[in-house]
């Protein structure tokens, strides 16, 4: 699609976030056969990079509930491979560093955005709970050199993976999301949320090494759950629950008086996925990686619905 195209398509977005579009739940939408039955009430939002959008391949298709579009930014159709995480799988998205040497925005990631919000993601507006899953194979051992500062052995704290932002985010800030970051000077695989806009984050980070958890060239399920009205999280491979610890031992997300507690009435900013800014106005924690199977649902996803939805895929 050429830039103008996209443009056009952008107006028309705004069109829906201001009220003159489509209802955000699309319930006519058929579920792909992917997702485990117990799981498809609540997918909001869903990619298998198999289903690019016709006439824009730079574009996937939604394949849950929402009808949300997500765009594969800078490398277009060229960063869909030929890869499979699990059995019925045709592509894996590709997302990556391009140029550590140039503070430029040439990042392979994807994602959507809206500084309005993106309407089709409303049902993270005001909600009790979040889960993130996908899949995920690493052919990293370190963050990636920053890019945004001149010297040329500083690295970023952390590595994206994916998250739904807030609705007040600059393309950074998040309501849920799956990363490897610095922990007390060591990365780790965490959750990471946020329920209030403005408001602070709590992190879940894994006990385990990281490198243990997503060995390098091998593909690995992952799960977050965020549950915003007690202000549990929880973390899962391949269908098992990870040991972990939170980060802050008060109370970040002010669930200690009556409830009950959902996250801001706002709708979320938009999706990242192998790194921020899915507006493409900067770099942050890229991540070369291949992903495939990403899940984005409005409820805090069960562990034993967890590991049907890892059992229904895995080889």
């Amino acid at each position: 699609m050429s830039r103008a195209r996209r443009a056009a398509v952008s107006l028309l977005a705004i069109g829906a976030l201001t009220g003159a579009g489509a209802p955000p739940a699309q319930a006519e939408r058929t579920i792909s056969h992917d997702v485990h039955p117990a799981l498809r009430a609540h997918l909001v939002a869903a990619y298998d990079f198999d289903h690019p959008v016709l006439g824009d391949p730079a574009l996937e298709r939604d394949q849950g509930r929402s009808g949300t579009e997500i765009e594969l930014i800078n490398g277009g159709a060229a960063m869909r491979v030929p890869d499979r995480a699990y059995r019925g799988s045709r592509n894996a998205l590709q997302t990556r560093q391009v140029d550590p040497a140039v503070a430029g925005n040439d990042d392979w990631k994807a994602g959507t955005w809206s500084a309005s919000g993106v309407r089709t993601l409303r049902a993270f507006s005001g909600t009790a709970g979040t889960s993130v899953l996908g899949w995920f194979k690493l052919n990293m051992d370190s963050p990636l050199p920053n890019s945004t500062t001149a010297d040329p052995d500083d690295r970023y704290n952390a590595i994206g993976l994916a998250g739904v932002l807030t609705g007040d985010s600059d393309g950074h800030g998040v309501r849920a999301l799956l990363e490897l970051i610095d922990v007390d000077g060591q990365l780790r695989l965490v959750a990471l949320g946020r329920r209030l806009d403005g408001g602070n984050s709590q992190t879940f980070a894994a006990n385990s090494d990281w490198r243990e958890l997503l060995p390098v060239g091998e593909w690995v399920h992952l799960a977050a759950t965020f549950d915003f009205d007690t202000g549990a999280l929880a973390l899962y491979r391949n269908g098992e629950p990870v040991d972990g610890f939170y980060t802050r031992t008060d109370d970040p997300w002010l669930v200690s008086g009556p409830g009950p507690h959902v996250t801001t009435a706002s709708d979320p900013r938009g999706i990242k996925i192998g790194g921020s800014f899915p507006q493409n106005t900067a770099e942050r924690n890229p991540c070369d990686c291949r992903m495939d199977g990403l899940m984005f649902l409005d409820n805090v996803v069960s562990a034993s619905d967890v590991r049907r939805q890892y059992r229904h895929l895995a080889r």
